[in-house]
């Protein structure tokens, strides 16, 4: 049984989102499970707010709010060292 790392990308379509979604999906492994998720869809929004997003693009990291999204914007380095691009 394989575990998979749970990637969550929440974007409104920007071009910043456009760039973070190609930034995860190239760092991203074969332990990874990457998902866009549609900040206009109403039921995004709500467990963007439960999860304390409050800019996008955003990226969660097994349910929990990448430290790279926290204000400044993903960064290659943090989300490397939050495991993403890494096997599991």
């Amino acid at each position: 049984m394989s575990t998979k790392r749970k990637i969550e990308v929440f974007s409104a379509g920007c071009p910043a989102c456009e760039e973070t979604i190609q930034l995860v999906n190239r760092i991203a492994c074969p332990s990874c499970e990457v998902t866009i998720l549609d900040m206009n869809e109403p039921a995004v929004a709500r467990r963007a707010k439960s999860l304390g997003i409050r800019t996008v693009p955003a990226v969660v990291i097994n349910g929990k709010l990448a430290d790279c999204c926290a204000g400044r914007g993903p960064e290659e380095a943090i989300l490397r060292a939050a495991g993403v691009g890494q096997a599991i």
